[in-house]
Order: structure tokens, then sequence, then C-alpha cells
């Protein structure tokens, strides 16, 4: 019967920790959030490293995920799109380098910088991660064969 109480405590006090975890987000962190979405819904706090925070949310429906600094800082936010979004300088460059990828998921990431167009796509049994800038310069391609995610 002692163990079964002691097991109960145990128990307890991990879900309130685990539970308490995610009401620790910064002041700083939630109110910078607030003023630069202060129309999301379903917010979901996670921590992403030893100084930063991930809100998962939605907006109008959209699923968006966006990072801050424990100060507060904003750092990113993403989100998928569809491809007929894409403007017309990344849909010519998809056409000029990668006529012969599928596409299978689109995402805007934006940051102090600017926004990036990033994609997954396939081609036979490579996946590529690919990021265009609005005018369609390629920034990065990365290549990772099937079964690579394992090993990574």
């Amino acid at each position: 019967m002692r163990s079964l109480m002691i097991l109960i405590v145990l128990v307890s006090t991990m879900a309130l920790t685990a539970c308490g975890q995610k009401e620790n987000v910064p002041e700083k962190v939630k109110t910078a959030f607030d003023q630069k979405f202060p129309n999301a819904k379903k917010i979901r706090w996670d921590k992403e490293n030893a100084s930063e925070w991930e809100a998962e949310f939605k907006i109008n429906g959209v699923e968006y995920s966006a990072n801050f600094k424990s100060d507060g800082t904003w750092m990113e936010t993403e989100y998928e799109i569809e491809e007929s979004e894409l403007p017309a300088a990344v849909k010519q460059t998809l056409d000029n380098e990668f006529a012969s990828y599928e596409i299978e998921e689109v995402e805007i990431s934006e940051t102090r910088e600017g926004k990036v167009f990033e994609l997954q796509m396939e081609k036979d049994d490579t996946d590529v991660d690919v990021a265009i800038s609005p005018v369609g310069k390629v920034l990065k391609k990365e290549a990772k064969e099937e079964g690579d995610e394992d090993n990574d």
C-alpha cells in the first residue's frame, strides 16, 4: 500500500512539473508574442533550447510557429502556403533549376532579414530542402538520400 502511495505522489509530481514547464514562458516572451500575433488562437509553447521559446498557433485557420529569445526578441515565424501562392520569380527558379522535382511542402520563413521560401522536394530517392529568396535566388540546397534521417 505504501508503495502505491509513493507511486501516486511521484506520478502527480511529475504531471504537475510537466504542466508547469509549459507555464514558465517568460513574461517578456508572452508580451512580445501577444503584440506580434494579437489574433493567434490555440497557442502551444515549447522550449526550443536554453535561450529560445517556440509557439505553435493558428491564425485564420493557418498553422504557424514563431520563435522568441528568452528576452522577448522575435527570431522567426514559419507557416505553410500552397505552391500556387509562390511569387513568379520563385516559380521561374523552380521551373529552371528543379523542373524534375516533386514539391512536397512549401513554407514561408520570416526573420528580421526578410522572407524566404523553403521547399521540401523529392526526385527519385533523394529529398531536397531548398531555400529561395522572393527574387528567385537559391539561398540553400541540401540533398538527403532516403534513409539518411536515421543517421542524423
